[in-house]
């Protein structure tokens, strides 16, 4: 009867620990932005709570960013964009890789597509984020078409063959936008970030040339009504964040099923800041358990 009860133990033991193995997996993600920012804006809470629960994570900017400014350009605007990436990067926990591709010049080329299914199976990508293909700027769509011709290329061992295939294909998602035409963003995944936006906002200001300077003169800002002490920059970072992304009481409906689909609430008093994501036809097809899986942050309902 003792050793029955011992060898007991020992099986229940074992189960507990290869479950606690499962849970603590440690699960890799590459956000492919087209321009060093792009990733920050729109998966930077979602990136810094994958860095906080001790996941990888890796920024990847397609091109430099050296035509984005009104003043500055060239290789000056892309070392200064390289080093204000890298300060971003390491406000989030995340590694940073500016590429030296020219801004407002990239094309879905074969050797930037290799490019891509190198540095996806380097990093050994669980999940990979992009744009959609839908979006007004060419080096958002095309960065996006790029990211899907490498989808299933990237197990195929003949493409790229100075680089191991991944063994499955990862999760593909799309940040965020607001096109309509030919097709809406799908709100499949909600994340969020209400715990780590002190981290995005501070992430965000890290690119200056950008948040301060290059978008608010796109949007006809005068730059004197640019902050220039810390508090209030990030104050209109926040203002900012408010106008490109709904807050509670301004979330739609499929916003609103989305955030229920994956937390378990009674009220959404408490929720300020949502990532959504959508899921790409490309790659792997997940179950919902499996998206649990990936993304331990979310509160399922049970």
């Amino acid at each position: 009867m003792k050793r029955l009860l011992l060898l007991f133990q020992i099986v229940c033991w074992s189960i507990l620990s290869v479950n606690g193995q499962n849970n603590n997996e440690e699960i890799r993600i590459i956000a492919i932005g087209a321009h060093p920012d792009d990733t920050d804006i729109r998966f930077g809470g979602t990136a810094a709570l994958f860095a906080e629960m001790g996941h990888k994570v890796k920024f990847l900017a397609i091109t430099s960013g050296d035509a984005g400014h009104q003043n500055i350009g060239g290789g000056a605007l892309a070392r200064i964009r390289r080093n204000e990436a890298n300060k971003a990067g390491e406000i989030l926990g995340v590694e940073y890789e500016v590429l030296s591709n020219h801004d407002a010049e990239l094309t879905p080329e074969l050797h930037i597509r290799h490019d891509i299914i190198r540095k996806i199976r380097e990093w050994e990508a669980d999940i990979v984020v992009t744009h959609r293909p839908v979006d007004y700027h060419p080096d958002h769509r095309n960065t996006a078409i790029l990211v899907q011709d490498a989808a299933y290329l990237v197990i195929v061992p003949n493409v790229v063959p100075d680089t191991p295939p991944l063994d499955a294909n990862p999760l593909f998602i799309y940040v965020e936008d607001h096109f309509q035409k030919p097709n809406p963003f799908k709100k499949d995944i909600a994340v969020i970030i209400d715990d780590v936006i002190e981290k995005k906002i501070d992430a965000m200001s890290a690119h200056n040339t950008q948040m301060f300077e290059w978008l608010p003169w796109t949007r006809g800002i005068s730059l004197e009504e640019i902050p220039r002490d810390s508090q209030g920059k990030k104050k209109f970072l926040e203002n900012e964040l408010k106008r490109r992304f709904p807050e509670k009481k301004a979330f739609d409906e499929e916003g609103v099923q989305a955030i229920r689909k994956w937390y378990s609430f009674s009220s959404f008093n408490r929720i300020n800041h949502v990532e959504f994501f959508e899921i790409c036809e490309y790659g792997r097809k997940p179950t919902e358990a499996e998206i649990t899986k990936l993304f331990p942050m979310l509160k399922t309902k049970k």
